[in-house]
């Protein structure tokens, strides 16, 4: 475990050195895996967004054929700007038994291992395999985990299982809400202050839509599913940002938002977004034309991340309660991109090392002993997969 936990490190180390922010490429990172894999003898395929400048990576470990397990992970993180560090974020730093650094515990971390495991993978004699997986923009709304379920599932040899590394102190996660983000802009139409009548106030109008947003939670949260493992129980909304105007004896020409909803599993999500569509196309709209025929509202889905809901009696959950020992399962408010795995037909999980109330922080860590707890289950999946 010694030398294997110096190679992790080692390895987390490079990842963590990558500025892999998201939206950017991530190219850099993934020739640095690719090249890791060719070094140990193992091939791999890539697969790209449209600009080809992120790319996705996909290796098989063990035999081709059916009955494989994927360890998956993201290879982007969110920025650091805005936020203050004590150490250099991306320098892997050692401290009182933890490691930090930006992407050490989310999820940097179960890539390092998953990687420092290859060489114990090739040296077992495994009859069924494992498939290391890294993908792109997760953190934006996963943009590359469709991209690479849709690749992974033209193989010729289906895997059985697919264990997303997120952090959650190695215990079972089988379920987690959908995440919607969404954009609205408001076009209106500037006059001077003092005859306010005369204009379209964007702002003013962005006010009344995010109260439809706020009626709709509300309502949402009046109604908890009785029964619900999820905190809270219900499907939530919320407004993230807000930008418009240019002064304050001006009416706002512009105004722009982020928001999302979370739905909780079996609640529409859809129906709740067209809910709130059709009273800014119906109301507001309307209203801001009556004043200029140039006046708009555009709302764009920028991501649409399915929920997970895995069945007790899926492969994926049997595989770690067999590898764990553990009945105990749990359910989480965040999105990861286990539901894009599921949405094809590939049984997953959400099971990795560290803690999610570091992830996103000014000095992200992840403790030492998380990283030897994953070492350790992923060594019992290579005896498993050897039987």
């Amino acid at each position: 475990m010694t030398e294997l936990l110096a190679s992790t490190k080692e390895i987390l180390s490079k990842l963590v050195s990558f500025q892999s922010l998201s939206g950017q490429s991530n190219l850099d990172m993934i020739g640095y895996i690719e090249e890791y894999l060719k070094e140990h003898g193992v091939s791999s395929s890539l697969s790209y967004d449209e600009t080809k400048q992120k790319a996705n990576l996909y290796a098989t470990i063990g035999p081709e054929v059916k009955g494989g397990v994927v360890l998956n992970g993201h290879t982007d993180v969110v920025p650091v700007k805005g936020q203050t560090w004590t150490i250099d974020p991306f320098v892997l730093t050692e401290r009182n038994n933890r490691l930090y650094g930006r992407g050490a515990v989310d999820m940097k971390g179960f890539l390092a291992c998953s990687l420092a495991m290859v060489p114990v993978f090739q040296a077992q004699n495994l009859q069924r395999p494992i498939h290391v997986s890294f993908c792109y923009d997760e953190e934006i709304g996963g943009f590359g985990a469709p991209v690479l379920a849709d690749d992974i599932i033209t193989k010729n040899f289906k895997p059985d299982a697919v264990i997303v590394g997120e952090p959650t102190n190695m215990s079972l996660v089988t379920g987690h809400k959908a995440g919607m983000e969404i954009t609205t802009r408001f076009t209106g139409f500037e006059v001077h202050s003092s005859q306010p009548e005369k204009g379209v106030n964007a702002i003013e109008f962005a006010s009344r839509f995010i109260g439809k947003i706020l009626e709709v939670g509300a309502r949402l949260a009046a109604a908890p599913k009785i029964g619900s493992p999820f905190d809270p129980p219900y499907t939530t909304c919320n407004v993230g940002r807000i930008d418009g105007g240019a002064a304050s004896n001006i009416t706002a020409g512009r105004c722009e938002m982020i928001w999302e909803i979370r739905p909780i599993p079996g609640d529409n999500g859809q129906a709740i977004f067209q809910e709130i569509l059709d009273f800014s196309d119906h109301v507001l709209l309307p209203e801001m034309r009556k004043i200029s025929p140039d006046a708009n509202i555009e709302t764009i889905l920028d991501a649409d991340v399915p929920s997970l809901d895995a069945c007790d009696d899926s492969p994926a959950v049997q595989l770690i309660r067999t590898l764990t020992g553990s009945n105990v399962q749990n359910v989480v408010s965040f999105g990861t991109d286990a539901g894009y795995f599921e949405r094809v037909g590939l049984s997953t999980v959400v099971f990795g090392p560290g803690s999610i109330d570091q992830a996103h922080k000014p000095d992200e860590f992840i403790e030492i002993s998380e990283l030897e707890r994953c070492l350790t289950f992923l060594h019992d999946l290579a005896k498993h997969q050897s039987r």
